[in-house]
């Protein structure tokens, strides 16, 4: 592993006072109809809005399952982190415990997902695919729980992600073909699967009476070098069995720089291009830079930037770093979260980082 040193840029702060305690961790019992098991909850919590998790870490029951059924990994890590994200608005990280969902296996997520697509033949052509596409890639799990009285926990409530297709890819008569799903159809299929599926949950022993949340997202192309994003979300109270109406979701990721960028954002798209002439300007072997724009209803949240370039010594790195941070401090505004990951071959090189609101980022060189 590789030691991390921070250089200091205007100051530094020791941080000792926010070490974990490992003494204050607290060991509770996990309800279970078969058996009592022994958990314990870690005492700190990184910030108020993560969840803390229940130890020793569960795995899902469809562990992998996501791995199969969705063939981009940008798309995969979205869809995880993103339900966790829309999870807070319904199940409080303050009170709230994470857990991989306990209760939809394999087996299960797998029939569904083909029972609620078109029962297709293999060899089908490809009209019969172009009519029926397959719109759900995977059913996400994810199990939230709360302290009850005698130092145990329970189930207080559930969140499923629905992964469907913007564009179908099939294999017929010998050749691939691509079809894209518009959002109106992509809509109306998987709110009609959300209301299957919650049929099913409330047959499973244990889920009668839990709330859950259900939520729409949208991939991307397999090659696409951003993911897709959820596109609406529902929550049913406990015991009902049938699904209201669903919220709009308005967020996505825009690559920079690109064409949609420069069309849906420009501001931000000149701003990041201009980063990028500035490197240039200076350093010869720079070859260009890859930014990510999350944003949620059309105002930006998070930007990344990666900044591939090749370094023959320690100094350029720390001199490239030095120049590069002047720049985020006289360019970039200081609303959304800002990281700028350097790397050479492949490999981290050094970090700067900016939460939202900071006078000034965090920089950290990797020896």
């Amino acid at each position: 592993m590789k030691k991390m040193s921070i250089l200091l840029v205007s100051a530094l702060l020791f941080i000792t006072s926010c070490a974990p305690n490992i003494n204050n961790d607290e060991e509770i019992s996990q309800e279970d109809e078969s058996e009592q098991e022994t958990s314990i909850i870690p005492s700190n919590q990184l910030t108020d809005e993560t969840y803390r998790m229940i130890l020793p870490y569960e795995t899902s029951e469809a562990r992998g399952v996501i791995t199969n059924q969705i063939a981009n990994r940008v798309d995969i890590d979205e869809m995880e982190e993103g339900l966790m994200r829309h999870s807070k608005q319904v199940y409080d990280p303050e009170d709230h415990y994470f857990q991989e969902g306990q209760y939809i296996t394999e087996d299960m997520a797998l029939q569904w997902i083909d029972g609620l697509n078109p029962d297709v033949e293999d060899d089908a052509d490809e009209d019969t695919h172009r009519e029926n596409p397959r719109y759900l890639s995977h059913i996400l799990e994810q199990n939230y729980l709360v302290q009850g009285e005698e130092d145990s926990v329970h189930l207080a409530g559930i969140s499923i992600g629905l992964a469907l297709k913007s564009v179908y890819q099939f294999e017929a008569e010998g050749a691939e073909h691509t079809q894209d799903i518009p959002m109106d159809e992509m809509m109306a299929q998987g709110e009609e699967m959300a209301q299957s599926i919650l049929e099913e949950m409330r047959q499973i022993e244990g889920l009668e009476d839990i709330p859950i949340m259900f939520a729409i997202y949208q991939e991307e192309d397999q090659g696409s070098p951003v993911p897709g994003n959820f596109v609406a979300k529902t929550n049913v109270s406990g015991g009902d069995t049938s699904i209201g109406g669903w919220d709009s979701i308005d967020e996505e990721t825009v690559l920079f720089p690109s064409g949609e960028g420069q069309e849906n954002y420009f501001d931000d798209h000149e701003i990041i291009t201009s980063f990028g002439n500035e490197i240039a300007e200076f350093f010869p072997n720079y070859t260009g830079i890859i930014g990510e724009g999350f944003y949620i209803n059309e105002e930006l949240q998070q930007l990344t930037i990666e900044i591939p370039l090749e370094f023959n010594a320690k100094a350029e790195v720390i001199g490239f770093t030095q120049y590069t941070y002047g720049l985020v401090q006289d360019m970039f505004a200081d609303y959304f979260d800002l990281e700028i990951n350097i790397t050479s071959s492949n490999q981290m090189e050094s970090l700067i980082y900016r939460e939202a609101g900071a006078e000034s980022p965090t920089v950290h060189i990797y020896d």
